[in-house]
C-alpha cells in the first residue's frame, strides 16, 4: 500500500463509516467513565467524553446525572480534559483533576456542589496528578503524581507523561542517562482550609498507587526506583503523612495493586494477581489488620467465589465492595471483615468499567453501586444496581450507536477443548447470513488480560463483521477471569500451549461449519502481536497476518523496552541464555518458515514494544521473500488510538484481510 491512502476508495469508505458513527453524537456528551455516586446517593458525577469531529481523542468534561431522573449537565468546559469526579465525604465539594493550563499535567481543582461555578484551583504541584483521594475526615485530598517525563504504563498507551516544551535545535539529541528525577512517582497532600499542598513521601520512594489507611497514614504500593520494570516486584507500605517514614508490610513474588484501607486505618486490603501490565490487575483479596500500636496482622487470602478481583472499595469500616470476573462474568460482590462472609450482589453477562470490571460502591446505607454498564448490543450507559436489580439512569446512546449496532452482527460466548483437555472460552462476532465465513482470530493483549461482552469489542470487529468477516476472541491460558492457577499456565510457556489453545478454537468453527478454513487470518495487539507474529512461524494454516504493537525478538525486547522483567518473569528465562526462551520463543527465530502474508503496525512512541520489533520481523520476512509490509505511527504509542491515524490503521488492516482472504468471492 502506499504512505498516503487518503484519496483511495477504500480510505474514504472507512473515513464515511467513522463519520457514520461518531458525527451523530458530535457536541454533545457521548461516553461515560470514572462514577462517583454523591454521599446521599441522589447524583452521580463521572468523566464525559465527547467529539467534535474525527480528529485527536475525545475531550473529557466533568458531568453531573440526577438519579430519580436522569437529567445530565456539564459540570465543566475545559479548556482541554477535565477527569477524575471525587466527591468530599459531606458531599459539599467535587474535586477533580484538569490539564486546563497546561495540556498532559493535570492538577487539581474544586467546585461547590451546591454552588456549581467556576472550579478553583488547588496550588500546582510538579509533575501531573494521576489520581486523587479524599482524607475520610474531608480535610485533606491525596495526589498522586507523577513526574513529567515519567513512564507511562502499557494501558495509558506508553510513552511518557507531557514535559514542558523546550525550544531546542533540531539536531539535539535525545539523551539517556538512567534514572532522572522527573521519572519518580510521590505522594502530595493538599489541605483543604489551608489551600496549600506537600509531599508526603519521601524523596527515595517511588508511589505507585496509595490511598488513605486513616488520618495519618496512607497504603501504598512503592518501589526504591521508579522504572516500570520496579513495579513488578514493588511491595505494600504503610506511609506516616507527618514524616513521610513508610514502613513495609507485605511483598511476594507476584504483582500487588488496588491497595483499599477501611476509613480508620485498621483494616487493610489488596490484590495479589499474575499481571502483564501495570493497572492491569485481576486476582486474590488479601486482608491485613493494622493496630493503633503499629503491628499488622500477616495476610489472609479471602476466598471470593472464584472472582478474579479488579476493584476494591470500602463502603465503612466493615464492608468491603468488590468488583471482579468470573469467567466471561461480570460480578459484584461484598467481603463483611467482621463476619468473614462474602456475598455476591450481582452478575451479569455484561461488563462495567474499561479494561476491567469496576463499580463505585454507594455510602448511603444500602447495597447499591453506580456503574456504566455495556455489551455488544448495550451502548455504555450510566446505571444503579440496587439489591440485585439494574435500573439505568442516563442513556447516552445516539443515532451512530444504533447505525453500528444495526451492522456489527451478533456476538456469541463459546467453549472448546484444548488439546490437554482444558476448556477455554472466547467470544465470536458473526456476520448475518448462513457460513462457512472467513474468519480473523484478535488475540488479546497481556496475556493476563481477558476479552469481555463489550461495546463494540474492539475498533475493528464491526466494521470487519459489517465486511462480512467472523471474528474470534479469544481467552487462551494466562487469561484473567479463571483463576490464578489459570493465568499462570502461561508462565515460562509464551507460544506454547496458549498457541495450540487458540489453533483448536478455530479448528472447532471449522468442525462446526462455521469458518472456512481456507480463509482465517490472524490479528492483535502486543501479546496479540506477538502471537500473531509467532503463530504463523508454527502453521501454514492463515491465510494472513497483522500483529500490531508486536514483540518478535526477545532478546531486543528486553533490552529496549521499558518493562523488560516482564519477560524475564513470563519466559521464565534469562536473556544471556543463547538457548533457551529469548531465542526458541521468539518468532524472528523461525522467521524462514512463514509463508503467510504479513503486514506489521506500530507507534513510534511505544516504550513497551518499540517499533524496532516490528522493523526486525518485516525486514525478515522481506529476507525469506514473504509478502510483508511496515506501518510506523509517528504520534502514537501502544496501539493506535487517534483520529485520524485510527482511519488509516483500519483502512490498510481491512484492506490486507480483503486482499489475502476476501470475504466475498
Amino acid at each position: 500500500m502506499d504512505r498516503d491512502l487518503r484519496q483511495t476508495e477504500l480510505y474514504r469508505e472507512i473515513e464515511q463509516y467513522f463519520q457514520r458513527v461518531n458525527a451523530p453524537a458530535y457536541g454533545r456528551i457521548s461516553g461515560a467513565a470514572n462514577p462517583a455516586p454523591s454521599p446521599d446517593g441522589q447524583r452521580i458525577a463521572f468523566t464525559g467524553s465527547k467529539r467534535e469531529r474525527l480528529e485527536g481523542l475525545p475531550v473529557m468534561r466533568i458531568c453531573l446525572a440526577d438519579v430519580a431522573t436522569g437529567a445530565m449537565e456539564e459540570l465543566t468546559a475545559g479548556p482541554n480534559d477535565d477527569l477524575l469526579p471525587c466527591w468530599s465525604p459531606d458531599g459539599a465539594r467535587l474535586a477533580f483533576l484538569s490539564d486546563r493550563k497546561q495540556r498532559g499535567q493535570h492538577q487539581l481543582y474544586l467546585l461547590e456542589a451546591e454552588r456549581i461555578g467556576e472550579a478553583v484551583a488547588a496550588p500546582t504541584v510538579d509533575g501531573t496528578v494521576e489520581s486523587l483521594a479524599w482524607s475520610p475526615d474531608g480535610r485533606s485530598i491525596l495526589l498522586t503524581v507523577a513526574g513529567a517525563g515519567a513512564d507511562l504504563a502499557g494501558g495509558q498507551g506508553s510513552g511518557t507523561t507531557a514535559s514542558a516544551p523546550q525550544e531546542l535545535p533540531s539536531w539535539a539529541p535525545e539523551v539517556d542517562g538512567g534514572v532522572a528525577e522527573s521519572q519518580w512517582r510521590r505522594a502530595w497532600v493538599y489541605d483543604v482550609a489551608m489551600r496549600a499542598v506537600r509531599p508526603t513521601s519521601q524523596a527515595e520512594v517511588n508511589v505507585w498507587e496509595a490511598t488513605w489507611a486513616g488520618p495519618d497514614h496512607l497504603l501504598a504500593i512503592v518501589s526504591r526506583e521508579p522504572s516500570e520494570n520496579a513495579w513488578y516486584t514493588a511491595p505494600l507500605a504503610l506511609i506516616e503523612t507527618t514524616t513521610g517514614r513508610e514502613r513495609v508490610i507485605y511483598e511476594c513474588d507476584r504483582q500487588l495493586g488496588l491497595p483499599a484501607a477501611s476509613p480508620s486505618g485498621r483494616r487493610l486490603a489488596v490484590v495479589r494477581a499474575v499481571c502483564s501490565d501495570r493497572q492491569v490487575v485481576a486476582g486474590d483479596l488479601l486482608m491485613f489488620d493494622h493496630a493503633e500500636a503499629g503491628a499488622t496482622s500477616a495476610p489472609t487470602v479471602v476466598s471470593t467465589q472464584d472472582v478474579d478481583i479488579t476493584y476494591l472499595a470500602w463502603r465503612d469500616e466493615d464492608n468491603l465492595f468488590f468488583a471482579g470476573l468470573r469467567g466471561l462474568r461480570t460480578v459484584y460482590g461484598e467481603y463483611n471483615a467482621a463476619t468473614g462472609q462474602v456475598r455476591e450482589l450481582w452478575a451479569s453477562d455484561e461488563s462495567s468499567g474499561q479494561r476491567y470490571p469496576l463499580a463505585a460502591p454507594l455510602t448511603d446505607g444500602s447495597d447499591a453501586c453506580a456503574l456504566v454498564l455495556q455489551s455488544y448490543t448495550r451502548y455504555p450507559e450510566l446505571a444503579i444496581v440496587r439489591d440485585g436489580q439494574l435500573r439505568t439512569v442516563a442513556r447516552l446512546a445516539h443515532e451512530g450507536s444504533a447505525f453500528l449496532a444495526s451492522i456489527a452482527g451478533r456476538l456469541e460466548e463459546i467453549r472448546w477443548t484444548a488439546p490437554d483437555g482444558l476448556e477455554i472460552e472466547g467470544l465470536l462476532a458473526l456476520p448475518d447470513g448462513p457460513g462457512p465465513h472467513p474468519l480473523i482470530v484478535d488475540v488479546h493483549g497481556g496475556p493476563v488480560w481477558a476479552y469481555r461482552n463489550m461495546w463494540a469489542m474492539s475498533q475493528m470487529t464491526p466494521l470487519l463483521v459489517s465486511r462480512g468477516y467472523a471474528v474470534l476472541h479469544p481467552n487462551p491460558r494466562g487469561s484473567s477471569g479463571r483463576g490464578q492457577e489459570f493465568a499462570e499456565r502461561v508462565y515460562g510457556d509464551m507460544g506454547g500451549a496458549d498457541t495450540q489453545d487458540i489453533l483448536a478454537g478455530v479448528d472447532s468453527l471449522v468442525e462446526r461449519g462455521v469458518v472456512d478454513t481456507h480463509r482465517v487470518g490472524v490479528t492483535g495487539g502486543s501479546y496479540g502481536g506477538y502471537m500473531s507474529s509467532w503463530i504463523i512461524t508454527q502453521t501454514d494454516r492463515f491465510a494472513a497476518s497483522v500483529p500490531f504493537s508486536p514483540v518478535t525478538d526477545w532478546v531486543s525486547q528486553h533490552y529496549t523496552s521499558n518493562i523488560g522483567y516482564f519477560d524475564q518473569i513470563f519466559l521464565q528465562d534469562d536473556p544471556a541464555n543463547a538457548e533457551g526462551r529469548y531465542s526458541t520463543r521468539s518468532p524472528i527465530t523461525y522467521a524462514g518458515r512463514v509463508r503467510t502474508p504479513t503486514l506489521q503496525t506500530a507507534g513510534k512512541l511505544d516504550r513497551c514494544t518499540p517499533a524496532g520489533q516490528a522493523e526486525e520481523f518485516h525486514r525478515a520476512l522481506l529476507e525469506h521473500g514473504v509478502a510483508s509490509e511496515l506501518a510506523l505511527y509517528p504520534e502514537e504509542g501502544h496501539g493506535v488510538a487517534h483520529f485520524p491515524a485510527v482511519i488509516d490503521f483500519c483502512a490498510r488492516v481491512v484492506g490486507w484481510f480483503e486482499r489475502h482472504m476476501p470475504a466475498r468471492q
